[in-house]
């Protein structure tokens, strides 16, 4: 038991770390579009730079669907993902592992997975066209939410028979 703590207390702030990049790289990207700081526009990329250098940090294309679609939506979906599954990471280091709270961590990983990228690629296609690479992301997504759905239904049983368990003491 104690190496899965470690693994999940690692797994955890890996996760939260890149949650966080991707939150602050979504809000980096969407200051300098808005902005237009930190920004250059060359033969029909947008390109946004390193803070206070000008190296180039992120090569876009500059239409402004795909700084949507390809590029905000995404970054800020899979900071959505990697928060969620720290949650989840975290769970698996808390001394009771069979509570409410922890099962609501798990039912909410397992419904953004099932439901938010099929949503979004759905939304998306009304405004540019979906390569298959992103068909095999969604298929992935599903699965792992089936998996987590399951895992979240052996912790709901376990939590069951943990009450069950407290009434007859």
């Amino acid at each position: 038991m104690r190496k899965s703590i470690i693994i999940s207390k690692i797994l955890f702030y890996i996760s939260r770390i890149l949650g966080g990049l991707y939150l602050i790289i979504g809000i980096y990207g969407l200051f300098s579009w808005v902005t237009h700081t930190h920004l250059q526009i060359k033969d029909k990329q947008t390109i946004i730079t390193y803070p206070f250098i000008e190296q180039p940090f992120l090569i876009l294309d500059s239409n402004t669907t795909y700084l949507i679609f390809a590029f905000l939506i995404p970054v800020f979906a899979y900071a959505l993902f990697f928060w969620l599954l720290s949650q989840v990471f975290m769970v698996f280091h808390q001394d009771k592992l069979f509570t409410g709270v922890n099962i609501a961590h798990l039912r909410r990983f397992y419904l953004v997975n099932i439901i938010l990228p099929t949503m979004l690629a759905i939304f998306t296609s009304f405004f540019m066209s979906i390569d298959s690479e992103l068909s095999i992301i969604i298929i992935l997504h599903f699965v792992l939410g089936i998996f987590v759905f399951f895992m979240s239904e052996i912790f709901n049983q376990g939590l069951n028979l943990q009450n069950e368990q407290d009434l007859y003491i």
